[in-house]
């Protein structure tokens, strides 16, 4: 089989890349070649430097990224003799400054580059530092073995190990000192005399416990007095000097205990390892990772570090926290760009802040238009409310971006209390419930939290969430309440009402669950099978009437929201129910509210249309609560008005409300001009009842004649069921 050739696009990106990689490895050997030991000239040098400058590209390009490569040139660097410290220093700058100018992807971001080259950076110099750290331990035991063999040599070989001795003592790429047993530096070598800025006096004849610093760990000092007392014979910590200038050395440091023939306590003797740029790379690599790009606020990472710390605090400490959300900001960023949203944001972070100034305070970008504000003492009850007023005032100022004026608003969810009795993410949890009910306030304010509230919002996420499944595994169900004719008192129909039978909080009612599942989506599917369920429960009672009735039949109401009125399935899905289930069309009634139809067009009422020609009967529901136009009645496909419950408030009292009697008899005069019938809700007394008989009413549902209840009541039904 013969495979196929490379392009020549493929070759001449190939080529272009070793140019490269040349090219780099040529500036790496004028850098470095200088403080290299190595017998190379160099030009060899550049060659033997040219492979390590493709380990780097490739761990730089790699699509899964690694740092053992990095971490392997440096171990190389040190076998080629680079032990200078300022190889590395100038290795690292050759990386830093040419890397990603030489060799970056193309497919990642600028900051994935160059992220990718602080870390090829930071392993390179480990893998340095042990190399080199091998070496010098290495180094050490020669002198040790040297130092013993001086002892028994004559005085012609212990000449030549003193000669020995300091060859290495001067050669050794690591920074030596001897000292007696009191502290006082008896010699160092040139290494480690250049490490504290070159001045020998800095360093000789000066007393050890004068290199005190503040940052010293504790257990060094108490290590040193049991190496001095012959208690233990080396110690190695991490250590930082004060170099003459006033700057600050950093070092790995080794302190042995040489002792005399005899084995009594004689010297120290200290190894030094200068890690000053990699204690430097790694707090920059450090800020990097906990704090924002854009903003320089601290981010995400550092911010629950500290609200960890935070409520980790007992002794009665208190927290507060001020979560926000800009308001709107979403259509500048769609209006203005990317690039003028990002300036926004960074002005609102300067500005917020300012207004965490006082010590126990920080203001925190989580992410896109979110921040939030921490404060902790003993008063946090009102010193977070300041906080977030602080907050929401300082956005008061219009912003100028592009020659134009931006007024930023934003909504804050407060939540504060004992710190002990929280957890990080159920801080974050109550603040961004609180946020939303901010928002859903009007916004531009910030609101406490409440442990109601927050239950109440966690109980609707949950019914959310279980909706799908619920519908699913059959919780749900349908209760009737009948309708009645008011001038006989008979059963003419009833309301398919929807139920959820919910595992753990027991029956819930439509009005909780309906405006979660219209949010979802889940509407439409639920609405079908309600439908479906009302249908199959409306055949059943018609075949149970006689013969002679069924032209008449029992009819039942099933509620549409708008979503399945705008739904474009709804008329074909109807018919296909009524047609598999043989309920004749004018057993349904479709009740829509006054409120869906307000401004409705054609392109709306066309399938209300379609179903009421074919006679499904349409019912306009809550008549009276949309204000919408009567005039309008006349264009709309309804056939019932069922006036809202409202209407009838008034006519409980003796005597009945006369403004109410007139708003009722002039809307069914309306109506049964326009050959409407009306239906009334809520009707609880026989008081009400008589009214609306008089009034000319055609039917009515409510308590007074029934609850809700299963579909096998409906034929039983009586004045003795009224409540």
């Amino acid at each position: 089989m013969t495979l196929p050739q490379p392009t020549s696009g493929t070759h001449d990106a190939q080529d272009a890349l070793e140019d490269r990689l040349r090219r780099f490895a040529t500036i790496w050997s004028r850098a470095v070649f200088p403080s290299s030991a190595t017998s190379l000239t160099r030009p060899e040098f550049e060659k033997h430097l040219l492979p390590l400058a493709r380990r780097l590209n490739e761990a730089l390009r790699a699509p899964r990224f690694d740092t053992t490569p990095a971490q392997q040139v440096g171990v190389e660097l040190v076998a080629a003799h680079c032990t200078d410290p300022e190889a590395l220093a100038r290795t690292l700058g050759v990386i830093e400054s040419y890397l990603v100018l030489y060799c970056g992807a193309e497919e990642f971001a600028g900051d994935e580059n160059h992220a990718r080259c602080a870390r090829l950076q930071h392993a390179l110099a480990g893998g340095f530092a042990q190399a080199l750290r091998e070496r010098t331990l290495a180094e050490q035991e020669a002198i040790a073995r040297s130092a013993l063999s001086a002892r028994s040599d004559a005085e012609e070989a212990l000449r030549a190990t003193q000669a020995r001795f300091l060859a290495v003592f001067e050669g050794a790429a690591i920074g030596i000192a001897i000292a007696d047993l009191d502290g006082t530096v008896l010699e160092v070598n040139d290494t480690l005399t250049a490490m504290f800025g070159g001045l020998e006096h800095h360093v000789r004849s000066r007393n050890v416990t004068e290199w005190v610093h503040p940052e010293d760990k504790p257990q060094v000092w108490r290590m040193h007095g049991e190496l001095v007392r012959g208690e233990r014979e080396h110690f190695s910590i991490e250590k930082p000097f004060y170099r003459g200038d006033g700057t600050v050395l950093w070092t790995n440091l080794t302190v042995s205990l040489l002792r005399d023939a005899e084995g009594a306590p004689q010297y120290q003797l200290a190894l030094m390892e200068d890690t000053t740029e990699r204690r430097l790379l790694n707090l920059r690599l450090r800020y990097e990772a906990t704090h924002d790009a854009l903003t320089g606020l601290p981010n995400r990472t550092l911010f629950f570090e500290r609200l960890d710390k935070t409520l980790a605090a007992g002794d009665g400490a208190r927290f507060g926290l001020c979560y926000l959300d800009l308001d709107g900001f979403k259509a500048i960023n769609d209006s203005l760009g990317h690039s003028a949203g990002d300036r926004l944001l960074v002005e609102v972070a300067d500005r917020l802040q300012s207004c965490a100034t006082a010590p126990g305070e920080m203001v925190a970008r989580l992410g896109g238009d979110e921040f939030v504000a921490l404060t902790t003492g003993p008063d946090t009850r009102t010193e977070a409310a300041d906080l977030a007023s602080r907050m929401l005032g300082v956005l008061t100022t219009p912003i100028r971006l592009d020659g134009r004026e931006f007024t930023v608003r934003g909504s804050i969810g407060v939540v504060e209390g004992p710190t002990a009795e929280h957890t990080a993410a159920e801080v974050l949890r109550s603040a961004d419930i609180t946020m939303y009910r901010a928002k859903a306030a009007g916004g531009n304010r910030y609101e406490i939290a409440d442990p109601e509230s927050d239950e109440r919002a966690i109980t609707r996420h949950g019914l959310t969430t279980a909706l799908p499944a619920a519908l699913e595994r059959g919780e749900f169900f349908i209760e009737y309440q009948p309708l009645v004719r008011l001038g006989d008192a008979s059963v003419r129909g009833a309301e398919a009402l929807v139920r959820w039978a919910h595992p753990q909080h027991g029956v819930i009612g439509p009005d909780r669950f309906i405006p979660l599942a219209e949010r979802t989506g889940l509407i439409v599917p639920l609405g079908r099978w309600v439908l479906e369920q009302s249908a199959r429960q409306a055949k059943v009672w018609l075949e149970a009437l006689p013969p002679e009735e069924r032209d008449t039949p029992l009819r039942v109401n099933v509620n549409l929201s708008p979503a399945q009125l705008h739904h474009p399935g709804l008329v074909a899905d109807t018919v296909e129910i009524l047609e598999r289930i043989g309920l004749p069309a004018g057993a349904l009634c479709l009740e829509v509210t006054e409120s869906a139809l307000i401004g409705a067009d054609e392109d709306l009422l066309k399938p209300l249309r379609q179903l009421a020609e074919m006679g499904v009967h349409i019912a306009l529901d809550d008549f009276g609560t949309g204000y919408s136009n009567l005039a309008n009645l006349r264009r709309l496909p309804v056939g019932v008005l069922k006036l809202d419950r409202s209407f009838t408030q008034g006519m409980q009292q003796h005597p009945a409300d006369p403004v109410d009697l007139k708003i009722v008899e002039g809307i069914v005069s309306l109506a049964h001009s326009l050959d409407l019938t009306v239906t009334v809700e809520g009707v609880e007394t026989g008081a009400q009842a008589d009214h609306l008989r008089r009034l000319g009413c055609d039917t009515a549902q409510g308590w007074y004649y029934a609850r809700p209840g299963p579909p096998e009541r409906l034929r039983e039904l009586s004045l003795a069921d009224a409540v």
